[in-house]
């Protein structure tokens, strides 16, 4: 019988003044017992509306109620017969306003907790079971996927499972992607990455580290002299935007990329025991309101910062980041400085920051995006005391790709140009997905798009050999 309480099971978490000053993980994880009893919310409705909202089309009433019946195993089956990346998902995946908006239970109360469900069966595997995943029988065929971020795990992944191959280039070296640079290990412990990117090793999956595709290689040299029946390129976007202000050279000015970078890939959070430090100052501004906006801002509080603010020229209610990351940045002492833009970041004589010049803001009409557009209100400029400042508006595909590619086609911002509906590009045999196309998104629409790419790849190889 259906629990219908109106709201979720709350999932433990670490207490606000606590841990904004670690880098341990915030949510606790349900433990059985809560697993169950939110997985008796569902109604395992018969057209199954929240499978509708997900991009890797998981059996979302499928894997519930085999947690309902105390099946566990079984629901991390049903879950990685379509997800390459559960544990991963459960915890950075907008369920909000993918799944968990299509839920029925959303009419009239909290939605099912979806995420929290496809989190617990995956860190509850990774934690009983050490058996090595199953290597399907090979098919004597190879592709190489470039980039190993979310994009180009899910790709390599579903491909290997049909007996391919694969080969992953990756030019950082460590694989992951943005999952590893990007995300912070207060929302996404790098344990949990490793384990997800070893599975897909012991599957069979090539990964070669340090290695830049359009400089070790190009993309022809793969598929022409290498034999590789094709090519996913899944490079991420990881060119930073910048505000073209006045002071954006000076010292203890980052971009997000940097910034998290540093603290994520290269443990900054850990320095002396590191080799790379970040100069955090007593009062540090984020510009932006997105996701990334919020994981430097929280990062910066960890490392040690005594007022941290996020400056906005929208107001919250258009911030483009999860309400829940907005929701624990709040909780954990993060100012939101909103309608508000600056115009010049300050120099304290010495080559380094000492504040920023800021206009106020006011929301116009809506925009072609569907968001508010804004203008700044004249003789309103006034300046604000930072040390540090992290520029966090945004990010574009790496050009050196589309640089040494004749023949590949691409936006005028650098997106490669798709068919949505494979994944093909405009160049035989090579095939993209994730943020290399869309620009920067959420993890779970480029895991998505390296699903289609696979499915596509199987097809034309089959195709060809008829």
């Amino acid at each position: 019988m259906a629990d219908m309480s109106l709201k979720k099971y709350p999932i433990p978490e670490q207490d606000p003044n606590q841990r904004n000053k670690n880098f341990a993980e915030v949510s606790l994880g349900y433990t059985e017992e809560l697993a169950r009893k939110e997985s008796a919310r569902c109604l395992q409705c018969k057209n199954k509306p929240c499978v509708a909202g997900c991009p890797v089309q998981v059996d979302i009433p499928g894997f519930i109620a085999k947690i309902g019946q105390g099946d566990f195993e079984a629901a991390y089956d049903v879950l990685k017969s379509t997800n390459t990346l559960p544990a991963v998902c459960g915890r950075v995946c907008p369920q909000e306003t993918q799944c968990e908006e299509r839920c029925v239970r959303a009419i009239k109360g909290q939605s099912v907790g979806i995420g929290r469900l496809e989190r617990f069966a995956a860190d509850r595997h990774m934690e009983k079971v050490c058996e090595a995943p199953l290597r399907p029988s090979p098919n004597g065929k190879k592709v190489a996927v470039v980039g190993s971020g979310p994009a180009g795990l899910t790709c390599a992944g579903d491909l290997a499972a049909m007996g391919y191959a694969v080969t992953v280039y990756e030019a950082f070296h460590v694989a992951g992607g943005v999952l590893m640079y990007g995300i912070p290990e207060f929302r996404l412990p790098k344990a949990i990455v490793q384990k997800e990117i070893d599975d897909l090793r012991k599957l069979g999956v090539e990964i070669l580290t340090n290695r830049v595709v359009g400089r070790a290689e190009t993309i022809d040299e793969l598929l022409d002299e290498e034999g590789y029946s094709a090519v996913f390129v899944g490079t991420g976007a990881g060119l930073p935007s910048f505000m073209n202000v006045p002071g954006e050279n000076l010292n203890s000015v980052y971009t997000a990329n940097e910034f998290l970078t540093r603290i994520n890939l290269m443990k900054a959070y850990k320095w002396p025991e590191c080799d790379t430090p970040v100069r955090i100052g007593k009062r540090v501004a984020v510009v932006g309101g997105g996701n990334v906006a919020m994981d430097a801002a929280r990062s910066a509080k960890r490392l040690g910062a005594e007022e941290v603010s996020i400056v906005y020229r929208r107001s919250e209610e258009e911030m483009p980041a999860r309400l829940e990351e907005v929701h624990h940045a709040k909780e954990e002492g993060i100012r939101l400085v909103t309608l508000t833009n600056p115009t010049a970041i300050l120099d304290d004589g010495k080559g380094w920051v000492r504040g920023m010049t800021v206009v106020d803001m006011e929301l116009g009409e809506v925009d072609a995006k569907g968001r508010r557009s804004t203008h700044a209100i004249p003789g309103s400029e006034h300046d604000l005391a930072f040390e540090t400042v992290v520029i966090a508006i945004g990010q574009s595909p790496n050009p050196l790709i589309r640089q040494t590619t004749p023949g590949l086609s691409t936006q005028r911002w650098g997106g490669i140009i798709v068919d949505e509906s494979t994944g093909a590009t405009s160049k035989p045999r090579v095939y993209a997905g994730g943020d290399a196309v869309t620009g920067a998104a959420t993890v779970i629409l480029a895991m998505g798009a390296g699903k289609i790419a696979a499915k596509s790849i199987d097809e034309l190889v089959r195709s060809s050999e008829a």
